[in-house]
């Protein structure tokens, strides 16, 4: 199964929060990351498992 073909289930992104600033995180299909507006960070999606390590995640741009 490819990452294009991996989702996550509306229950667990109810559940999920960011690590830092424990506010509700954004789907990105597309991009396979959780976004957390926040903490201005991505966290990746990897094999459908939520990566929730702010070493793992990356600095959302200023666009």
């Amino acid at each position: 199964m490819t990452n294009e073909n991996m989702t996550i289930s509306r229950k667990m992104l109810e559940i999920l929060v960011c690590p830092l600033t424990h506010a509700s995180l954004i789907y990105d299909p597309e991009a396979q990351e959780l976004i957390s507006r926040a903490a201005n960070l991505a966290f990746p999606i990897r094999d459908g498992i939520p990566i929730m390590l702010e070493s793992e995640a990356r600095p959302l741009n200023d666009e």
